[in-house]
């Protein structure tokens, strides 16, 4: 059985570092046999989250939909002054829509999760903040996570990465999501 695995994050700058990170992250994923949906970018344009709004933008019933047949999800967001982006954030409270599904919010999914930012700092307190919203959502953070820091570690365009071991790194997190949704299917 093929499971998918939903990358969620990066800027709205083409091609960000964090945008980067996420890709070499869903690599791991692919070449644990996951097909792979990217939310990136242009995608996390949406409207501030309100629950009393029940029409959903195209982009938005895009998103909740891709998360509610997701088996397992890798987040990367830049740390913006010591925490999750306001772009990444809004798309998470988008997870609010799954409340009534049988499956709500993220629960019993492989989360993995990666902050980028220039500094340690940063990296860490924002990986840290992930951490705590996918618990919050009720997912399993992976084992392995990631705080890159972008003054140390280049993405190029190509997908590579400047540090091997951040590259490897990234992809392990992206395959952990891939095997936990599969143990969890068969």
């Amino acid at each position: 059985m093929t499971v998918t695995v939903v990358g969620i994050g990066g800027s709205l700058r083409p091609n960000s570092q964090s945008e980067r990170a996420m890709r070499i992250a869903l690599e791991g994923a692919v070449d644990a046999g996951a097909k792979v949906v990217e939310v990136s970018g242009p995608d996390l344009v949406l409207p501030f989250y309100d629950p009393s709004v029940p029409d959903r933008t195209e982009s938005a019933h895009r998103l909740v939909e891709a998360l509610r047949v997701a088996d397992g999800v890798v987040l990367v967001s830049p740390g913006y002054h010591g925490t999750v982006s306001g772009l990444v954030k809004n798309a998470l409270d988008y997870i609010e829509d799954l409340r009534g599904d049988e499956r709500p919010y993220l629960d019993g999914r492989a989360v993995g999760c990666v902050a980028t930012a220039q500094g340690w700092q940063a990296s860490v307190t924002t990986l840290t903040a992930l951490r705590s919203i996918v618990h919050a959502l009720r997912g399993w953070p992976t084992p392995l996570g990631a705080a890159v820091n972008s003054g140390e570690v280049e993405f190029d365009l190509e997908g590579g990465c400047t540090v091997p071991s951040v590259a490897d790194q990234l992809r392990t997190i992206g395959r952990q999501v891939a095997e936990f949704a599969v143990s969890r299917s068969g």
